[in-house]
């Protein structure tokens, strides 16, 4: 009989638990890999220590007890309807859900309880809130909320690792929003209610700008679109020009965050520079004006004329680029480490793959010293020949998409840029070459082509209504030397305004497949679905949704492409079928890094898979 080791005991603890906590008797649990989630039903756990500390166990706990719990309280469908579409607020919302439905198996359970305040106190010391003296700015404000709703919700004091962040944000809270605060804590079981509270305490907090969906602001808009259309050409430049941002820069060095990076890095003459760019934007150009757009009737775009396509050097010079990565490395130095080790992981599983493999016996190539005991034994036998065999995954590029829209402000996009750094030098070190990209728009609620809609006579569904900004970060052929500072642009105030999903996956399919490999690979990072407010207010619903799924289901089912997504905080799973969602935006490093390396450890795809039914 086969004893059981300890780590078997508590991997079947945790399931056993998962499913009765969440109620679902077939849940299926399963252990790798370094995050925590939920993707598709399934529950996905980190894999315990073999020999775990009980501060480790209670937090191995913890994070399954919070995913259970979820899948027992949360209602997805109130939620999403309910769920603001921008920046903060949509934050907020979320981390008051979150504490709701943990609290709700707290107030019950005081083993869970135990497990999810050990869980909350190691996420927020990795985080750093256990830092005394600090300021607003270093802390987000919906951590702050959400965690000061687990205290009101649960009745059970914060712990230690959160000193720090509750230091700087309490009294704001609960001078704003205590009251409020108060009532949610005894609405929790009516999730429509709860809901309800938690967009008041959003208002109470001074983010109720953000609350509003398209389809609400349509009559609150109207005045503002007469008062556009009597002066077609009053523009916010505020909002939409480019101004240098108004951080301070971390006062510290930019180091490289592995030890052993200066060994690995690859000399910058040794690499071809970045010339196709010229090549691949060309192939990659939009249609003229007036033209409809090549992924259906359905979709329509009013001009194209004020779009961009733009490399991240252009956009800003390399002096503040300069001040803007310091700032990023200055804030994210913790976190980089992590996802060293990570792409450090990645990088050894890839170079277990490049074993290398021979071919004998050939009559030319590299001459087979090993079998020239047998021309000495017989002089008659030809010279023998060998051949190195090339590996697969070299001949592979990724490109690595960034939504830079204006809800990503603040650590997601932080994390985002620190995460696709890392995996792209990553990557280049295993002879792989990757891209990284950006999508937004130039302006906020419409810009020039707005404008020039408004002066032409308002015509009905005009298609899309803003200005795109795609940015190169980083091309493939630039080594990741050059290519450094430019992630330090997604800090710069002012960039991250609109989001539309479906062009920017068009364009950067385009580009890849104006790629000489033969194997591609396309990974978007995204916490939401298209927004763009002009282009919602004045054509049917569900426009840019729409034309998301056509171009998802082109990339997925005509072409070779192989398109996987990470959604921060958003269910991107209903629009990608090789998907996987993140609740905290700690974890899309290892998200990241597992994702490539199943994608690495997966035989390429060839041909069109067959469609869903």
């Amino acid at each position: 009989m086969t004893t059981e080791t300890p780590k078997e005991t508590l991997k079947r603890a945790l399931s056993y638990t998962a499913r009765a906590l969440s109620g679902e008797r077939d849940l299926e649990v399963s252990f790798g890999g370094e995050i925590a989630g939920i993707t598709r039903g399934q529950m996905s756990l980190p894999n315990p220590p073999s020999k775990p500390t009980d501060g480790a166990l209670a937090k191995a706990r913890g994070e399954a007890d919070a995913l259970a719990l979820r899948l027992a309280f949360h209602d997805a469908d109130t939620f999403t309807a309910a769920q603001p579409q921008h920046g903060t607020a949509r934050a907020i919302f979320e981390a008051l859900e979150q504490a709701r439905v943990e609290s709700l198996g707290a107030r019950s359970l005081a083993g869970v309880s135990d497990n999810l305040q050990a869980a909350t106190d190691a996420r927020a010391r990795r985080r750093g809130y256990q830092k005394p003296g600090m300021t607003r700015d270093d802390f987000p404000i919906h951590d702050a909320v959400g965690l000061l709703a687990r205290e009101v919700f649960s009745g059970r004091k914060l712990p230690g690792g959160t000193v720090g962040i509750m230091e700087v944000w309490r009294d704001h809270i609960e001078s704003a929003g205590g009251e409020t605060l108060t009532k949610l804590a005894g609405d929790m079981q009516d999730t429509a209610g709860f809901a309800q509270l938690a967009r008041a305490l959003i208002t109470d907090l001074s983010f109720g700008d953000d609350l509003a969906k398209p389809d609400e602001q349509d009559d609150a808009d109207e005045d503002s679109r007469e008062q556009e259309d009597q002066n077609p050409n009053a523009q916010d430049d505020e909002q939409d020009q480019d101004t240098p941002g108004q951080m301070e820069v971390a006062q510290a060095d930019s180091q490289d965050e592995a030890g052993d990076d200066q060994t690995d890095e690859i000399d910058a003459d040794m690499v071809e520079g970045d010339s196709d760019d010229s090549a691949q934007d060309a192939a990659s150009s939009p249609p003229q004006r007036g033209s409809r757009h090549n992924s259906g009737p359905s979709y329509s775009v009013y001009t194209q004329k004020f779009d961009e396509t733009i490399k991240a050097e252009d956009l800003c010079d390399a002096e503040e680029l300069t001040r803007l990565r310091g700032y990023l490395d200055g804030h994210m130095s913790g976190l980089s480490r992590v996802i060293s080790r990570l792409a450090n992981r990645l990088q050894r599983r890839l170079l277990a793959q490049q074993r290398r493999s021979w071919t004998f016996d050939l009559e030319e190539g590299m001459l087979d010293t090993a079998r020239l005991t047998r021309v000495v034994t017989d002089p008659m036998q030809p010279l023998s020949f060998k051949e190195e065999k090339e590996t697969d995954f070299r001949d592979t590029v990724v490109s690595i998409v960034i939504d830079n829209s204006g809800s990503m402000r603040g650590r997601p996009i932080m994390v985002a840029a620190v995460c696709a750094d890392i995996l792209a030098r990553t990557l280049e070190r295993c002879g792989v070459k990757a891209e990284i990209l950006g999508f937004t728009t130039k302006a906020w609620k419409g810009g020039s082509s707005f404008q020039d809609w408004l002066a032409t006579g308002k015509s009905k569904n005009p298609g899309r209504l803003n200005d795109l900004r795609h940015i190169i970060y980083k091309s493939a052929d630039m080594p990741w030397r050059r290519a450094k500072n430019n992630l330090g642009l997604m800090m710069r105030e002012g960039l991250l305004k609109e989001n539309i999903d479906g062009e920017a996956l068009e364009w950067a399919l385009a580009r890849l497949q104006a790629r000489p490999e033969q194997r591609r690979i396309m990974m978007v990072i995204s916490d939401g679905a298209p927004v763009d407010d002009a282009t919602q207010s004045h054509n049917s619903s569900g426009l840019l949704e729409a034309h998301l799924r056509e171009v998802i289901d082109k990339i997925e089912n005509k072409t070779s492409v192989e398109l996987v997504a990470i959604g921060i905080g958003h269910d991107v799973t209903r629009w990608y079928s090789r998907a996987v969602t993140i609740m905290d935006v700690e974890q899309l490093g290892g998200a990241m890094t597992e994702k490539l390396a199943e994608l690495f450890d997966d035989k390429p795809k060839t041909g069109r898979r067959r469609r869903a039914a």
